[in-house]
C-alpha cells in the first residue's frame, strides 16, 4: 500500500486530508495539539485505529514545546493534553486506549525527568505507529481466509489504509485476499451522510485495481435479496465485552438484512478497538455530528431550512448478528463473552482489562 494516512514527519504530524477526497489529494501538517484536534473532530483523520494514533502524536504535540525541568508542571500540561484530546470525538475507543497508553508511560517512570519522559513519550507514539501496521497485515491475512474465488464481498463507510496507518480493517482482508490471488467482487455502499464509501472506499479499491461497484446504501437490501451478495465485511470504532459493536451508521441496518438473507456477517477490528470495561453496546456512547452534514452536500443546501435533523454518527450491531470478528490474533466466534477475554492477548493493554 503506498498511501500514508497518518505520519510523524519532521516534528509534526502529517495527515492526508480526507475532506477533500476524492477530487484532491492534500496533506494536513498538524504542528501542535490545537490542529490535531480540529483534525479529528472535522474529520481530516477518521477511521478508529488511525484516531488512536493521531490521539498518541497529539500528545506528543501537546508537550514537545514545554521549558524546563519542573515535572509537576510537565505533567500538569500532559494531563491536560490527553483530556482535550479525549473531547474530540466520543465513539472510537482507539482514542482513549491510546491515551491510556501514553499515560501508563508516565505511571511506569515515576522518577524519570521531563527529557527522559519526553523521549520515551514520543518512542510510544511512534510504538503506537509501528504496531497499527503489523496488526493491519496480521487481521487482512485471518480475513482473506474468508473469501472464496469468486465471491461478492460487501463494506459500508471505509475501512481501509486511510483508516489505519496501512492495510486497513475490513479493506485489509479485500487486500491480502487479492495479494494471494483470490479473484472477487466488492460492493462499496455510499454511506450517507458524508459518503466515506464512495469518496474513500471506491478511491482506494480503483487505486489497488480491486473490481468495486458503488451502490446507494438503500439498495442493499434487493441485491441481498436477488443473491447477489456473498459476504459482509466491516470495521469497528468499539466493540463492547458481549461483542456489541459501534460502527459506522447504516451498519445495524446491514447486518439484520444479512441475517434475514442468510449472508454472513464479519466485523474486522484490532484488539485496541474492544472496550471491555462496558458489558453492552447500550453502554457505547454515540456521538452526534452536525444537522449541516444531511442539510447540506459540497456546501450546497439539500433540503428546506430550518427542518429538524437527527445525525447520530454510529449505531451498533448486537453480537447476535456477527458471524465472527476478525482481529490480528484471528476470527472470534460466538459466545463473545467467553471468547472475547479468552483470547486477548496476555499483557495485552485492552481497556477493562484486568492486570
Amino acid at each position: 500500500m503506498a498511501i500514508e494516512t497518518i505520519k510523524w514527519v519532521k516534528g509534526c504530524g502529517r495527515i492526508i486530508d480526507q475532506t477533500k477526497l476524492p477530487n484532491k489529494f492534500e496533506y494536513v501538517y498538524c504542528r501542535d495539539v490545537h490542529a490535531m484536534w480540529h483534525a479529528i473532530k472535522r474529520l481530516s483523520v477518521r477511521g478508529a485505529p488511525a484516531i488512536g494514533v493521531a490521539a498518541a502524536f497529539g500528545v506528543v504535540l501537546g508537550i514537545q514545546k514545554f521549558k524546563g525541568i519542573d515535572r509537576a508542571k510537565f505533567l500538569k500540561l500532559f494531563h491536560k493534553t490527553c483530556h482535550y484530546l479525549a473531547t474530540s470525538r466520543p465513539t472510537a475507543v482507539n482514542l482513549f486506549n491510546m491515551l491510556d497508553r501514553m499515560k501508563a508511560v508516565v505511571v511506569c517512570h515515576p522518577d524519570a525527568g521531563v527529557a527522559q519522559l519526553k523521549k520515551s513519550l514520543r518512542q510510544e507514539a511512534m510504538a503506537i505507529y509501528e504496531e497499527d501496521r503489523k496488526v493491519c497485515r496480521a487481521m487482512g491475512n485471518n480475513g482473506a481466509a474468508l473469501i472464496k474465488n469468486g465471491m461478492t464481498a460487501l463494506t459500508v463507510c471505509n475501512a481501509g489504509a486511510l483508516a489505519t496507518v496501512d492495510y486497513g480493517t475490513a479493506l485489509g482482508v479485500f487486500y491480502s485476499a487479492k495479494s494471494k490471488g483470490k479473484r472477487f467482487k466488492v460492493i462499496s455502499c455510499e454511506t450517507r451522510p458524508l459518503l466515506q464509501g464512495a469518496r474513500l472506499t471506491c478511491w482506494e479499491l480503483r487505486r489497488e485495481k480491486i473490481d468495486t461497484t458503488l451502490i446507494c446504501d438503500n439498495m442493499a437490501a434487493t441485491l441481498m435479496k436477488q443473491g447477489k451478495v456473498d459476504i459482509i465485511f466491516t470495521g469497528a470504532d468499539r466493540i463492547a465485552s458481549n461483542g456489541d459493536t459501534a460502527n459506522k451508521i447504516g451498519t445495524y441496518m446491514l447486518a439484520v438484512l444479512a441475517k434475514h438473507h442468510g449472508v454472513p456477517f464479519y466485523v474486522v477490528a484490532p484488539y485496541s478497538s474492544f472496550d471491555l470495561k462496558i458489558k453492552s453496546g447500550a453502554q457505547i456512547p454515540i456521538e452526534e455530528r452536525a444537522a449541516r452534514e444531511v442539510t447540506h452536500f459540497a456546501g450546497t443546501p439539500m433540503a428546506p431550512k430550518g427542518v429538524k435533523v437527527y445525525n447520530p454518527a454510529f449505531d451498533v450491531t448486537p453480537a447476535a448478528l456477527i458471524s465472527g470478528i476478525v482481529t490480528e490474533r484471528g476470527i472470534i466466534r460466538p459466545p463473545y463473552v467467553h471468547n472475547i477475554r479468552y483470547q486477548l492477548p496476555s499483557g495485552k493493554k485492552v481497556a477493562g482489562t484486568l492486570s
